[in-house]
């Protein structure tokens, strides 16, 4: 279970049952803000270590990553993965094809503010994500 350095300064929130389709590995949400006819979610998420999301893109909108604690990995299609750390901040534009989640052995957590929807795709390739360091 995470304490609170790896939860981040928002707390962990429940286990993230709603998406677990979405990610590989186990990750946390806490619903921030947003909601009832807001256009704009903030969550807060945190990764267990090796967990991360499917690649997908946003539409209709965008998504910030603000990373609070831990280290991770951000990577857009067709470019090489960016290790993130707290303080590191993402902005991934309309339609930009991605994934983000923790590294190997540490945990991640970020404040994801998200506007529009999501189209889910393929799990990120086990292989390509073990060659990661």
């Amino acid at each position: 279970m995470a304490n609170d350095a790896q939860a981040g300064l928002f707390g962990l929130g429940q286990k993230n049952e709603a998406y677990q389709q979405y990610f590989i590995g186990q990750s946390y949400l806490n619903a921030l803000a947003g909601g009832d006819g807001v256009d704009v979610n903030v969550s807060n998420v945190t990764f267990e270590p090796g967990c991360r999301n499917n690649w997908h893109i946003h539409h209709d909108g965008y998504q910030i990553l603000l990373v609070t604690s831990g280290a991770g990995w951000y990577q857009e299609a067709g470019k090489p993965a960016q290790l993130l750390h707290a303080g590191d901040a993402v902005t991934i534009h309309e339609g930009v094809k991605h994934w983000h989640g923790a590294t190997k052995d540490s945990w991640f957590t970020h404040v994801a503010i998200t506007k529009g929807t999501s189209e889910w795709l393929e799990p990120v390739d086990d292989e390509a994500y073990a060659k990661l360091d």
